[in-house]
């Protein structure tokens, strides 16, 4: 009882630092755009995350699997690279270029919508009427949000930066689905993406921009984005989960996060928090707490 108490301590230790990490990428984010084009910033940030993720592995005494890859171990990598980080932080960067932080940050965390919706073509699964009105809700959130508040008038400041940002949570879905059927170590799956996707951002970033020289900032925004947003929140949240007695618990500590963004993105990026940006997201972060609170009661019924 003792050891599973500061187990589920240590969990929750674990996770509200992946919470604070997360909490800062977005600003992270926009300030390094200011400095580097996507590709250049998806090249930077994977170079310094390989590094990270290598050095996790090998600090967790797991170098030998390494060794211990097969064939198709790296032909995976090369499909799951080429979906995430490759198109997936080139997407979500672009859609960070063109709006404003706090109006991508929320919409790109409207994931585990999408998700719901994939999984009927894909996983062949139904959707009741509450998980109906939860989508409805986060998509009024993010519309709320796209327009300044201004609904009716449908006016976006970025219709394809918007559209972006949506895609991404597609990009996203389609890669949380597809790993749910790998079976190789999480740290060690990663890393491999990663490695596998450097010559698809490299070759991408040199024929569409070429190599140039760029500014120190922007290379210290690539390492934070490597080491934290790519890296060490990974792990950490993998940890929280793996010491938890209580997943469920530490899961909602997730909706932290687009609200902490906001205190970021107002004091580092300078961005002034619009009303319509703290509403939409009440409406988002409320879609999915029903659509959470939805999924659980129809696993307890199903079991």
């Amino acid at each position: 009882m003792v050891t599973e108490l500061k187990n589920q301590r240590r969990a929750y230790g674990f996770a509200l630092l992946t919470v604070g990490l997360w909490s800062t990428v977005a600003s992270a984010f926009k300030l390094s755009l200011r400095y580097l084009q996507p590709a250049e910033l998806l090249f930077y940030a994977s170079v310094v995350s390989c590094g990270v993720l290598l050095a996790v592995i090998l600090g967790q005494g797991k170098g030998r699997e390494l060794r211990r890859l097969q064939r198709q171990d790296w032909l995976a990598s090369l499909g799951f690279g080429a979906l995430n980080p490759f198109l997936y932080y080139l997407v979500l960067f672009k859609a960070y270029d063109l709006l404003p932080a706090q109006q991508a940050q929320p919409i790109n965390h409207t994931w585990a919508i999408t998700l719901t919706l994939l999984s009927i073509p894909l996983l062949k699964q139904r959707i009741d009427r509450r998980q109906i009105l939860a989508i409805a809700i986060s998509y009024v959130g993010v519309l709320i949000i796209s327009t300044h508040g201004q609904v009716l008038s449908l006016h976006f400041d970025s219709p394809t930066g918007v559209g972006l940002a949506l895609f991404s949570t597609v990009i996203w879905s389609l890669y949380w689905v597809f790993s749910t059927r790998d079976r190789r170590e999480p740290v060690i799956g990663l890393f491999l993406n990663f490695c596998c996707s450097l010559p698809l951002t490299g070759g991408y970033m040199v024929l569409v921009h070429g190599v140039r020289p760029v500014e120190i900032a922007g290379l210290l925004g690539a390492a934070y984005i490597g080491v934290f947003e790519m890296g060490i929140a990974y792990v950490f949240w993998l940890q929280a989960m793996k010491l938890s007695t209580d997943t469920a618990r530490i899961a909602n500590l997730i909706f932290i996060c687009p609200f902490l963004s906001l205190i970021f993105i107002h004091f580092l990026v300078g961005e002034q928090i619009l009303p319509a940006t703290f509403i939409g997201l009440i409406f988002i972060v409320a879609g999915l707490v029903l659509q959470g609170r939805s999924g659980r009661d129809r696993g307890g019924e199903q079991s």
